[in-house]
């Protein structure tokens, strides 16, 4: 069995250190053989554009690197969930696996907000297969921050 904790602990400890620089708490990383090659988080205020999610932007810069065979032998893992729209980016990125700690329902019961679409609900539609893992044991963890960011930010504290 792997052990994706300390994969998935690096993704929530980016998704802290987007929420401390004023986005929106979600962080990802992606790796291959064991190793960390890319790292992303949300910039969605600072970079004034709402699709900079943390896994649009580690897709983007995965793009500018590395071919669709070498991803597929990637994983990203994630803070969170990804959205509809992060889904599809990590299907036509040719991103072979997808690790998130906290589910999409959860980060819906915390800020009510969202497609509330599930990822598996977007790349089963796919021809090819992307294996999805998630939520994880970090759940709990990876939902924390989401407390703290969320009710503030959409002024229910």
């Amino acid at each position: 069995m792997e052990n994706h904790e300390p994969f998935l602990r690096e993704a929530i400890a980016l998704s802290k250190s987007a929420m401390e620089r004023g986005d929106e708490p979600f962080g990802s990383v992606l790796v291959r053989e064991d190793e960390v090659i890319l790292r992303a988080e949300n910039s969605v205020f600072t970079g004034h554009d709402m699709t900079n999610h943390a896994e649009m932007n580690l897709v983007k810069l995965a793009a500018q690197h590395y071919d669709t065979a070498f991803l597929a032998d990637c994983t990203l893992y994630t803070s969170t969930e990804p959205c509809a729209m992060c889904s599809g980016a990590i299907y036509w990125s040719g991103i072979g696996r997808m690790v998130f700690a906290c589910s999409e329902t959860r980060l819906g019961e915390i800020a009510g907000i969202g497609l509330n679409v599930p990822s598996r609900a977007v790349l089963q539609t796919g021809a090819r297969v992307v294996t999805v893992v998630g939520p994880t044991n970090l759940e709990d963890e990876a939902a924390e921050i989401h407390q703290e960011f969320w009710p503030k930010h959409l002024g229910k504290a």
